[in-house]
C-alpha cells in the first residue's frame, strides 16, 4: 500500500484515539466554550477567497513557481479538515480511504473504482464504507463513556440511530450490528419507520424510540410492541396524541410508556434553528406539558411519563446554543421528576454537527466543537441539575443521525465532456478597422498588474458601446463578434494577473466564475446530492486522482439533466465558499473520477428522479485479507431504465409494442428500411434493460 500523506490536528486526533481505545492527547474537561466565529471583514481588509490568489506563503509575481505535489492538493481540497480520520492523499496522487482508523490499513479510493468498474458496476457509483460506519457509531459511545467515567456520572448513555436520516437496509441492518456493543437503538418517525424499527431492533433491552405524527394505529401498534423484550416509547409531539394515547391504552389493555418533546425557548443556528422556539413544528409547550402531567395524574398514570425530549435543529455549528438547551431541558427534566413522573430518560435529540468545510468554526457547513467536547457538555448540564434538586440523573439518549452516517459513503462519478472558455490571443485589427476595436486592442496590450482594475473599466465601457453602436446600425455583427472577443481576451489577462495578487477588487472577483469551464458529470445532481440543489449545501468535492498534478483549470460541474439548476457552482474553500473548483485539464481518452464526500445522511432518501435518472449503483466495502486489502459485502444495483419508467407508471412491454407498430407502418409506407427498423427495435429494448446513466457503450 502507499504511503500516505498525514497530519492530525488536536480534537480529531482525541476523536480518533477515544475510538480506537488509545490514550487521547490530554484535553481538559469543559467548563466555558470559546467558539471561533467566521467575522465579515470589509472588503478593502478582507483576504481573498478567489480561487487562486495569493495567501501567505504563497510566490510573488516573479518568483520561480514551486513545484506541485500531493501536499499541496490535500492543503488545496482541505482533506486534512473534512476529511481526517479517514481520507487523505497517498504518494501516488489519489484520495486513500482509512475505513478503521485504529488499523493502519488503507484503500486507494480510484483503485477501488476501477476495481469495482472492472466487476461491471458502472459509475456513477456509491460507495459504502462499513467500517467508517461502524467507526463513527463507536467514537459516539466511546465519548460519551470518557465523559461519564471522569464525571463520575451516575447513569449510562443509549444512543439511537433515526432511521430517517437513510432508510437503506443495509444501512440500518449495519447500524443496529456495530450498536449491539452499546445496545444502540433506532429511532422512528413515521409508522413506515417504526415497522423497520420493530423488525430490526430484536435484541432483549433494545431501546426503539416512536417520534413524529402518528395516528391511532401508529400508537396501538408502538404499545402492544412494549409487550416484546425491548423498551419501545412513544414521545407525544402534540398534546392532540395523548387522546390516542389514553384511547388505546383503555383498548389494549396496556400501560404505555410516555415521553413528551418540549418546545424549548433556546434555539439552534443556521438553515435548522426553527425546529426548536414557540412557533416551532412539533412539541409542546410548557402548559401543555403541565396538562398531559395533570390529566396523566387524574388517572393514576404518572408512572407512564419517563422521557423527555428535545430538538433544537440539525447541523448545530456552534457548542454554544447546545449548552443553553441543555440547561434549559436539563431544569424541564428535574420539574418533571419533582411533580411526581417516573422520569428516566433525557432524549437531547440530534444537531451534532459534521464538519464540511474543515474549518472548525460555527460557519453552517462546519462545527467550532468536537464529539467529545459534545458529551462532556450534556453530561455536566445534566448532572449539574440533577445534583442541585437531588434527582436521580437520566439515562442519557441522543438521536445523532448526521454525524453518524454521513462519513459512511462516497459518490465518484466520472467527467465525460468540457465547455471551455478560450480565445487565444487576439489578431491586431486591420487598418481602417472601428476605433472600438483599436481600442480594445490597445486596452489589451496594456493590461499589467498594477492596472488590471483600470483596464476592466476601459474594456467594459469599450464593449457597451460596440452595443449600442450595434442596435442602432453604426456597427456590423461581424464587428460587434470582434468586439466581444477582444473584451473576453482583456478578461482573460487580467485574470491572470490577479491570480496571483494578494487584494482582489471585488468586482474582479466574479471574473473566475464567469470564465470558468463546465465539466459535464455522469450524475445527477437531483438524485446523489439534492441538498446542494435545494439548499446549497456545501459537500466536499473533488478529483480523486492526479492529484501530483497541479490543476490548472478552474470550472463548474454540471450533471446530465437538462435543468439549467443541475449544476454545482459553491464549494468548499478556506475563508468561505467559492464559486469555482480547481480541476485538472481533461483528456478526452482517459478517464477522470471525481468524488464527492460526507453524503451519506439524507440524500439518498430524499433524491428525486428528475429526467428519470435512477439510483446510482451503489456498494458496501469492509476492510478485509487478500491482495486487495478489501471485500464487497453488497452490491445494491441502480435502477434500470423499465424500473424507473414502472415508477411513473409505464408499461415497458406496451411501449415496446407502440414502438413496433409505429415502425411496421413506416416500413410499409416505404419511410424506414427493414435493417434500419431492426437497428431501431434493437436499441430500444436494449436501452429499457439499461442503467439509466451513460454506460462505456454509450460515450
Amino acid at each position: 500500500m502507499s504511503q500516505s500523506v498525514t497530519q492530525n490536528s488536536t480534537s480529531v486526533a482525541n476523536e480518533s484515539a477515544v475510538a480506537g481505545g488509545v490514550a487521547p492527547v490530554s484535553e481538559p474537561k469543559p467548563t466555558t466554550s470559546t467558539p471561533v466565529e467566521r467575522t465579515p471583514q470589509p472588503a478593502s481588509t478582507r483576504p481573498s477567497s478567489f480561487p487562486g490568489a495569493l495567501r501567505n506563503g504563497d510566490v510573488k509575481a516573479g518568483d520561480e513557481a514551486p513545484v506541485w505535489s500531493v501536499e499541496k492538493s490535500t492543503e488545496l481540497y482541505q482533506v486534512r479538515g473534512w476529511g481526517e480520520p479517514y481520507f487523505t492523499v497517498n504518494a501516488a496522487g489519489n484520495v486513500e480511504v482509512r475505513p478503521d482508523p485504529s488499523q493502519d490499513r488503507a484503500i486507494d479510493l480510484y483503485a477501488l473504482a476501477q476495481d469495482l468498474k472492472a466487476r461491471g458496476l458502472q459509475l456513477p457509483l456509491l460507495i459504502r464504507f462499513s467500517d467508517i460506519l461502524a467507526d463513527r457509531i463507536r467514537r459516539l459511545n466511546e465519548c460519551f463513556g470518557k465523559a461519564i467515567s471522569e464525571y463520575n456520572y451516575q447513569g449510562v448513555y443509549r444512543g439511537v440511530y433515526p432511521v430517517k436520516v437513510n432508510q437503506q437496509r443495509h444501512i440500518v441492518e449495519e447500524v443496529v450490528e456495530f450498536g449491539k456493543p452499546w445496545s444502540f437503538g433506532l429511532e422512528a418517525g413515521s409508522k413506515p419507520e417504526l415497522l423497520i424499527a420493530l423488525a430490526n431492533v430484536s435484541e432483549s433491552g433494545g431501546l426503539i424510540l416512536c417520534n413524529g405524527y402518528k395516528d391511532q394505529k401508529y400508537i396501538e401498534t408502538a404499545l402492544l410492541a412494549q409487550r416484546f423484550d425491548k423498551e419501545v416509547i412513544v414521545t407525544l409531539e402534540r398534546i392532540e396524541e395523548l387522546d390516542f394515547v389514553l384511547a388505546a391504552s383503555e383498548k389494549l389493555g396496556i400501560a404505555p410508556t410516555l415521553g413528551v418533546r418540549a418546545k424549548l425557548t433556546a434555539k439552534g443556528v443556521g438553515r435548522w434553528a426553527d425546529s426548536a422556539g414557540d412557533r416551532a413544528k412539533f412539541g409542546l409547550t410548557s402548559a401543555e406539558i403541565i396538562e398531559v402531567v395533570d390529566r396523566l395524574a387524574e388517572r393514576n398514570m404518572l408512572s407512564s411519563l419517563q422521557l423527555l425530549h428535545f430538538h433544537i435543529g440539525s447541523q448545530v455549528s456552534s457548542i454554544i446554543p447546545i449548552k443553553n438547551a441543555m440547561a434549559e431541558a436539563s431544569n424541564i427534566y428535574v420539574e418533571l421528576a419533582k411533580m411526581g413522573a417516573n422520569m428516566r430518560y433525557l432524549d437531547v435529540g440530534g444537531g451534532l454537527a459534521v464538519d464540511y468545510d474543515g474549518s472548525k468554526t460555527d460557519f453552517h457547513a462546519s462545527k467550532n466543537y468536537n464529539i467529545q467536547e459534545y458529551a462532556y457538555d450534556v453530561v455536566a448540564s445534566i448532572q449539574e441539575s440533577c445534583n442541585k434538586s437531588g434527582v436521580a440523573v437520566p439515562t442519557i439518549v441522543t438521536e445523532s443521525g448526521r454525524a453518524i452516517c454521513a462519513h459512511q459513503s462516497v459518490l465518484v462519478f466520472e467527467v465525460v465532456g468540457t465547455n471551455e472558455v478560450r480565445f487565444g490571443d487576439p489578431v491586431e485589427p486591420k487598418t481602417g478597422s472601428h476605433a472600438i476595436l483599436r481600442g480594445l486592442y490597445e486596452t489589451w496590450k496594456g493590461i499589467v498588474p498594477k492596472n488590471v482594475q483600470e483596464a476592466y473599466h476601459d474594456a467594459s465601457q469599450a464593449k457597451e458601446e460596440a452595443q449600442s453602436l450595434f442596435k442602432f446600425g453604426y456597427l456590423g455583427l461581424r464587428e460587434r463578434a470582434e468586439a466581444e472577443r477582444l473584451y473576453w481576451n482583456c478578461c482573460e489577462k487580467i485574470l491572470l494577473h490577479i491570480r496571483r495578487m494578494r487584494y482582489v477588487p471585488d468586482e474582479l472577483q466574479n471574473l473566475e466564475k464567469v470564465l470558468a469551464s463546465i465539466y459535464y458529470c455522469n450524475f445527477s445532481i437531483f438524485q446523489s446530492a439534492p441538498d446542494t440543489w435545494a439548499i446549497d449545501q456545501l459537500f466536499p468535492i473533488m478529483p480523486i486522482h492526479r492529484l501530483q498534478e497541479e490543476p490548472t483549470e478552474r470550472a463548474t460541474l454540471a450533471d446530465l439533466t437538462c435543468d439549467s439548476d443541475g449544476a454545482i457552482d459553491h464549494f468548499i474553500d478556506r475563508e468561505d465558499v467559492k464559486h469555482v473548483l480547481e480541476v485538472h485539464p481533461f483528456k478526452p481518452n482517459e478517464p477522470y473520477y471525481m468524488g464527492l464526500f460526507l453524503n451519506g445522511a439524507y440524500q439518498e432518501i430524499l433524491g428525486d428522479l428528475h429526467n428519470l435518472f435512477g439510483d446510482t449503483n451503489a456498494v458496501h466495502v469492509r476492510l478485509g485479507e487478500g491482495a486487495a486489502g478489501y471485500h464487497v459485502t453488497h452490491v445494491v444495483k441502480g435502477d434500470s431504465v423499465a424500473e424507473v419508467l414502472h415508477f411513473v407508471q409505464y408499461s415497458p412491454e406496451s411501449m415496446v409494442e407502440r414502438v413496433r407498430q409505429q415502425a411496421e407502418r413506416a416500413l410499409r409506407m416505404g419511410q424506414i428500411t427493414l435493417p434500419q427498423m431492426r437497428l431501431l427495435m434493437r436499441h430500444y429494448e436494449e436501452s429499457l434493460g439499461k442503467y439509466t446513466y451513460l454506460s462505456d457503450d454509450d460515450t
